[in-house]
């Protein structure tokens, strides 16, 4: 069954993984897999010291990606915005229902007059933001590992990742990456990053922002190695 995990970039949901990885080297089973790639996508930052035990596995993880990479499948893992919260609705004491009623029969606002033009355009400011707000919330995250590479063994690689992590976009984050020998003495750059589904197409961040002037002049091509859905 999946493990899953609730607001990662909250102080409470860090301490819930904190207690998880308290008894446990990685997310699932015995040796580092996607899952933990999974998680550790979703944490905006290295987490706080405080949280002992996340420091220690996210340390760790980060050192495999830069090292060896990570390719084992892992059991499954969710990660999702917020923890769900059961809301109560509170009833008012007897005292204070009837002090209410007392001041709505005094109150000589006209709760049946026509809405006026200010109160319309709040209205459908609210209905906006919510829509909005709604939209923003509902919006999944995926953790993409790229595969870029290089013209020939002559290319500056430093440049090359400078160039690559110089590309910004709203709903883009760029994570680790490492040089992997291809062979004749030509790298390529292994690179993660993480996109909000809703603002980043990868297709198109490859086509019209990685493989374009001026970084073409470092890029040759780019792959995707992996994609896995982080976030509903």
């Amino acid at each position: 069954m999946a493990v899953t995990f609730y607001d990662l970039c909250s102080d409470a949901g860090l301490k819930k993984l904190d207690e998880y990885l308290l008894t446990r080297s990685y997310i699932s089973g015995y040796q580092a897999s996607k899952d933990d790639i999974t998680v550790y996508s979703s944490l905006p930052k290295p987490p706080s010291p405080q949280y002992v035990n996340v420091s220690r596995w996210y340390n760790h993880i980060d050192a495999l990606l830069r090292i060896s990479g990570v390719s084992a499948e892992g059991c499954g893992v969710i990660v999702e915005g917020s923890a769900p919260v059961t809301e109560a609705v509170a009833t008012p004491p007897v005292e204070d229902s009837k002090a209410a009623a007392v001041e709505d029969d005094d109150d000589d606002v006209d709760l049946f007059g026509e809405e006026t033009e200010e109160e319309k355009k709040a209205a459908e400011e609210r209905a906006a933001a919510m829509k909005a707000k709604a939209k923003k919330k509902e919006s999944g995250k995926s953790s993409v590992l790229l595969d870029v590479k290089p013209w020939d063994d002559e290319t500056d690689m430093k440049k090359l990742e400078e160039a690559v992590r110089g590309v910004q976009m709203e709903g883009l984050l760029w994570g680790a990456s490492k040089l992997v020998a291809v062979g004749y003495g030509i790298k390529k750059l292994q690179i993660m990053m993480t996109i909000v589904d809703d603002l980043v197409s990868v297709d198109t961040l490859i086509e019209e922002h990685l493989t374009v002037e001026p970084i073409n002049e470092y890029v040759q091509s780019c792959d995707i190695v992996a994609f896995n859905k982080i976030c509903k």
